[in-house]
C-alpha cells in the first residue's frame, strides 16, 4: 500500500500474521484500504476532508469534546466563553487534519511533503552526533505528530518511542509505516533501549507531556495547575548522556506546509527532577499559547489529582 518510491521496511520490521486476516478484521482493512485511497488526492481535498473529520468529531465525541471544554477552561481562563468555544472547534479541526496527516505519514513517501516543509535547526543536532553525542529530540502530542516524523526522515535519521495500538491491524500498520521511517521503534517502556540509543551517539525522539499517572510522576505546575510529570527525561538523557533539545512542529496557519524547529538544549539534567519537569512545561506552555489548537487536548491532562485519596479524571466529570 504506501508508494513505490518506499524504501523496503528494515528486517526489525513487525512480521505480517495471518490471523490478521481474520473476518473480524475485514472492516478495519476496508476502512484503511478507504484511507490510502483518499491520501492520494490532491493536498487540499485532504485537507479539507480532515477539517470535516474534525468537525464531525466535534459534534459525535461529546466525552471527547468535554476533555477538551475542561481542558481550555483550565489552561486559558482569559479567554472569553465565547473564545473557548471557537478554540475547542478549532482544536478538533486541526486534530481531524492531524488524523489524515497519520495516514499521509504512514502511506505517502517521506518526501512527499518536504518541499512544503521548513526545517530549523537541525544543524545542532548533526554537530552534536558528529561528536559522537547523542541527542534527546524531546517533542509532545502535538496534532502533525506522526507526520512531523516522516517530514524529519528527510533531514536527520532518529528513533521514536511508542505505545502499541489495541487494534492489532491498526498495530501492525503504524509498526510498518513507522518501521520504514525510524533507526529503530522502542516501546515506550524500554528505558534501557532508550538509555543504549543515547549512549550509541544516535538520536532519539521522545515526549513527556501525557498524564501517565502516579508512578514515576512528580506534580509541577501546567498552565497554572499541578498535572503529574514523569521525572524519565532527566533520569534517561543523564544515563544517556545526552543534550536533551525540545523539536516542535505546526502546521502554517493558511495551511500552506509545515515549520520543524529543533531549539537550543535544555540544561537537563540538572540534578533537580521537579526543576527539569517544570522546564519542559514551562517550554510546552509557552509553544501552546502561540498554536492553542495544534495540540491534543483531548488528553485528560489532569487525570492524576495531588491528593491520592481523591478519585481519578473527577475534574473531568460532568458537572464538577
Amino acid at each position: 500500500m504506501p508508494d513505490s518510491k518506499t524504501a523496503a521496511a528494515p528486517e526489525s520490521g513487525p512480521q505480517f500474521d495471518k490471523s490478521l486476516l481474520h473476518p473480524k478484521h475485514w472492516a478495519t482493512w476496508i476502512g484503511l484500504g478507504i484511507l490510502v485511497l483518499l491520501t492520494r488526492l490532491p493536498y487540499r481535498w485532504q485537507l479539507a476532508i480532515g477539517k470535516r473529520i474534525g468537525l464531525i468529531l466535534h459534534k459525535v465525541a461529546r466525552s471527547r469534546r468535554h476533555i477538551t471544554e475542561v481542558n481550555i477552561r483550565l489552561c486559558f481562563p482569559e479567554k472569553s466563553a465565547d473564545e473557548q468555544t471557537a478554540l475547542v472547534r478549532q482544536i478538533f479541526i486541526d486534530n481531524g487534519i492531524g488524523l489524515m496527516e497519520t495516514f499521509i505519514a504512514w502511506f505517502r513517501h517521506p518526501s512527499w511533503l518536504a518541499d512544503r516543509t521548513e526545517f530549523i535547526g537541525f544543524e545542532k543536532v548533526r554537530e552534536a552526533t558528529a561528536k559522537g553525542q547523542g541527542v534527546m529530540l524531546l517533542g509532545a502530542h502535538y496534532s502533525m505528530l506522526d507526520l512531523a516524523g516522516s517530514l524529519v526522515w528527510n533531514v536527520q535519521k532518529v528513533s521514536v518511542s511508542y505505545r502499541p495500538q489495541d487494534n492489532p491491524v491498526m498495530n501492525y500498520l503504524m509498526e510498518r509505516g513507522r518501521a520504514r521511517l525510524y533507526n529503530e521503534c522502542l516501546q515506550r517502556k524500554d528505558i534501557r533501549g532508550f538509555i543504549r540509543t543515547l549512549k550509541a551517539g544516535n538520536v532519539l525522539w521522545y515526549a513527556q507531556d501525557q498524564d501517565f499517572g502516579r508512578k514515576n510522576s512528580i506534580f509541577v505546575d501546567f498552565f497554572g495547575h499541578p498535572a503529574a510529570t514523569i521525572t524519565a527525561t532527566s533520569r534517561i538523557a543523564k544515563a544517556g548522556k545526552a543534550l536533551v533539545m525540545p523539536i516542535t512542529y505546526f502546521r502554517n496557519d493558511d495551511n500552506s506546509g509545515y515549520v520543524v524547529t529543533v531549539h537550543d538544549p535544555l540544561p537537563i539534567p540538572s540534578g533537580d527532577d521537579a526543576q527539569d519537569a517544570q522546564m519542559v512545561n514551562d517550554f510546552l506552555a509557552d509553544q501552546l499559547r502561540q498554536h492553542p489548537s495544534q495540540y491534543l487536548w483531548l488528553h485528560k491532562r489532569f487525570k492524576t489529582p495531588v491528593d491520592p485519596a481523591e478519585k481519578k479524571g473527577l475534574v473531568y466529570r460532568q458537572g464538577v
